[in-house]
């Protein structure tokens, strides 16, 4: 395909799937209400076969991340432990049934990491490198948190020169009620809301 345009190859499109994790869904130890529908909607958009040429996923995968984890965190800067490597909570959420992922980014060992763009691949290459060398210009991303680790990724996306959209129906939020300053924070960033039926 070409840039009507320019006559340039046309960039390629990718899905990012961020954190859809046990710990982060209903019954996990940091459960975002609306985690497992969230899970359950973006196998259901996936299993429709939209037009990506890449799809990845991130997942925090925590060791000793510090001051991220607390016995008394405020859900702001510090939080519950949660996604520790190699306990079940970190593992995908079952309702996620889709795992043909193109590659698989974990963040997060030792820092609390809530870009995908902070994470590596088995290969120890970066989300950034991977896609950039896979030809992708625009991404869309999906995920939990829509307030946290989806906004971190999605800015660090659009910061990076992709063209970036956030899925907004294929999110689940920490904080509800604080949804519109997250999409202020986007719109800021230069990130597009978009939904499922628009991509």
């Amino acid at each position: 395909m070409t840039d009507p345009e320019f006559g340039a190859p046309a960039g390629k499109r990718a899905l990012i799937v961020v954190d859809v994790q046990n710990d982060f869904c209903e019954g996990g130890s940091l459960a975002v209400a609306g985690g497992a529908q969230a899970a359950s909607d973006i196998s259901a958009y996936l299993a429709g076969k939209p037009e990506y040429d890449l799809v990845v996923a991130t997942r925090d995968a925590h060791i000793d991340p510090g001051a991220h984890f607390s016995d008394t965190p405020d859900f702001i800067d510090s939080w519950p432990r949660h996604c520790v490597v190699g306990t079940p909570g970190q593992d995908f959420h079952p309702g996620l049934t889709f795992r043909d992922f193109d590659g698989v980014f974990d963040k997060g060992n030792y820092e609390a990491a809530y870009s995908g763009f902070e994470g590596s691949n088995a290969e120890g290459r970066g989300l950034d490198e991977y896609l950039a060398e896979s030809g992708v210009t625009d991404v869309d991303v999906c995920g939990i948190a829509t307030d946290y680790c989806v906004r971190a990724t999605a800015q660090d996306a659009a910061m990076l020169g992709y063209v970036t959209t956030v899925l907004t129906d294929l999110t689940a939020a920490v904080a509800p009620d604080r949804l519109d300053a997250a999409w202020d924070a986007l719109a800021d960033s230069g990130v597009a809301l978009g939904t499922s039926s628009e991509a």
